[in-house]
């Protein structure tokens, strides 16, 4: 990680650690769940050989970042927030943005709000989800998948955390960064157990190593699960605050990459949505859509290499 740079920053009421890296456009990083600024190390050592400045934060929430102990505190408008005062910040009116994962949401958000900040997206695994009109968010998931579907088991305060308690801060990492699984996480009733990979191995896999999984659990040992596990709390009350924009479109540069055993895009309709004109009529300048075959979810680390160069080859047409 020679050269990687890290402070910590005011920014909309809370401190956020930073890493950053290189000269030139920013671009900006936004990790998923259960994640850190870590997940973007491949990505930032490359692209800020290219002539970028890259800046990748730990969330509020997560890492060396501030916590607010309010679940209330973790809404959409609090984390565009954050990344908006950041942006400030670092002193630029424009940046590229790259999210994975709850990231992303965060990041159709960030578009939906101030699009004019953004030059272009790259967007890993989730894609746009349009607004429900009738049906808050968490009472859909709940009404397609049931409730041990992952979200709407993450959403009693408390609970979750100590069915992860139970197997462990290093299991619930590996389990999660690791999992092939397909389709929507459904977990096992009552208890964390095989969590999201009922298939998990002894062994890591070539991308993510001992030293890499140690990273994320020396930070989350210290900060535990909660801080993510709010942001999936606030999806019924993003619901309620989102009313302003249904129906919006997302005007953004977009392209779009996900792992074809991806458990986001391999879920109920998502398929026919990302391919079938329904994503292309909610973001117009949707360009690319990009499926990797026999990838997984954290794409960003399994084919790190892979994903800064379909990062670079779009972000250096603007």
């Amino acid at each position: 990680m020679e050269g990687i740079e890290h402070r910590i920053v005011e920014v909309n009421g809370i401190k956020m650690h930073i890493a950053e890296k290189g000269e030139g456009p920013v671009v900006l990083f936004l990790h998923g769940f259960p994640e850190l600024w870590y997940s973007w190390r491949h990505q930032i050592l490359d692209l800020s050989s290219k002539g970028y400045r890259c800046v990748a934060p730990d969330l509020r929430g997560y890492g060396d970042t501030d916590a607010p102990p309010s679940i209330t505190s973790y809404t959409s408008f609090h984390i565009v927030g954050d990344i908006i005062a950041l942006i400030k910040w670092l002193g630029v009116e424009q940046v590229f943005l790259v999210a994975h994962d709850m990231g992303a949401i965060m990041g159709w958000y960030f578009c939906m709000f101030r699009p004019e900040i953004i030059k272009a997206y790259v967007c890993l695994s989730v894609p746009f989800v349009r607004r429900n009109f009738k049906v808050p968010t968490v009472d859909a998931m709940r009404a397609i998948y049931g409730d041990d579907y992952y979200i709407c088991r993450f959403q009693e305060p408390g609970k979750m955390e100590a069915e992860m308690g139970e197997v462990g801060t290093e299991y619930v990492l590996k389990n999660i960064l690791t999992t092939r699984k397909t389709g929507p996480p459904i977990l096992p009733k009552g208890e964390f157990g095989t969590g999201f990979n009922p298939d998990m191995k002894e062994t890591l896999p070539s991308w993510l190593s001992p030293q890499d999984l140690a990273y994320y659990v020396s930070k989350f040992k210290s900060t535990g699960f909660t801080g993510g596990l709010n942001y999936y709390r606030n999806f019924n009350l993003n619901w309620e605050l989102h009313a302003p924009w249904s129906g919006v479109k997302i005007k953004v540069p977009v392209k779009y990459i996900a792992g074809e055993l991806d458990m986001v895009y391999t879920s109920l309709g998502m398929k026919d949505y990302v391919h079938g004109g329904g994503f292309k009529e909610d973001v117009p300048n949707l360009e690319e859509v990009i499926i990797q075959k026999g990838v997984a979810h954290f794409n960003n680390h399994e084919t790190a290499e892979e994903i800064s160069n379909h990062i670079y080859d779009f972000i250096k047409k603007f």
